[in-house]
């Protein structure tokens, strides 16, 4: 556990440099996905660490959490305002100290735990490894946002190969949660660390296929990009289905962007 909570927090370290500076101009600034400003997106990270820690601290307050506060609402935009509506009260700075506190506490806590641990969450529980990785993804999916929106090039931390595993064991659950059937046949990936090292899952001898940058194929997997806007080769109809409806988190299905709508300044040509 010491090894993926130090990328934990080093994927929140790092977001928390790229917004702690902000001008108040840029924490209102909409967000590429929704109508999420910059600011919504760390209330949202801050809302899950605090009920993460909540969960890997104290299970029965968790659970009195999912009766009480978001058992009442009747639809999913209801849910969502609530769970935003306590880092939209707070000024920024206050909204940088509770997502410190929370996130720091949350580390720690997970530290402290064994891999196998189990941990009550939004559907079923997670083993304290998976729960993890799981909070990762999240901040690095939410942290891309704010890239996009900003402007900022990005450099890949040590992590980004937990959200790739966190892609690929998610296989199944991007179709089911789509109500499709889960495709039988093997899909091999071959991916391309930043560092260059190759990173692999699957049958080696199968037809279908997926390779390329691992960066792309994480910003796939959490929705932030297209298939056809990356540098994977998708080969295989099973492989290409996946990769349209690739979702590596949890709740119900949502359709990812459209073909050009998330590209980076380079690939709009803007080089200012």
């Amino acid at each position: 556990m010491k090894s993926i909570c130090a990328d934990l927090a080093g994927e929140q370290n790092r977001l928390d440099a790229l917004v702690s500076d902000l001008a108040p101009a840029d924490w209102e600034t909409l967000a590429p996905c929704g109508n999420w400003t910059v600011k919504d997106e760390i209330c949202h990270l801050a809302y899950f660490d605090y009920t993460g820690r909540l969960s890997a601290t104290d299970p029965a307050a968790f659970q009195r959490h999912l009766a009480e506060d978001l058992g009442r609402f009747k639809n999913m935009d209801e849910a969502v305002a609530f769970t935003l509506a306590k880092g939209r009260a707070m000024s920024t700075s206050e909204l940088l100290a509770w997502w410190r506190q929370e996130r720091g506490q949350l580390v720690d806590a997970l530290s402290r735990l064994s891999p196998k641990a189990r941990l009550p969450w939004y559907g079923p529980t997670m083993s304290a490894r998976s729960f993890a990785g799981a909070r990762l993804m999240e901040t690095w999916a939410h942290g891309q946002d704010i890239h996009d929106v900003l402007g900022v090039q990005r450099t890949a931390g040590p992590g980004l190969r937990h959200i790739a595993h966190l892609g690929v064991v998610t296989f199944g659950w991007s179709f089911s949660n789509r109500g499709l059937q889960i495709p039988e046949t093997p899909v091999r990936v071959e991916l391309t660390a930043p560092s260059g090292e190759i990173w692999t899952w699957g049958d080696a001898a199968a037809a279908q296929r997926i390779s390329g940058p691992a960066v792309d194929f994480c910003l796939v997997v959490i929705q932030r990009r297209h298939v056809d806007d990356t540098a994977l080769v998708v080969i295989g109809d099973v492989a290409r289905k996946w990769m349209a409806v690739a979702q590596c988190f949890a709740g119900p299905p949502t359709p990812g962007p459209a073909p050009g709508t998330r590209l980076t300044r380079q690939q709009k040509g803007d080089t200012a």
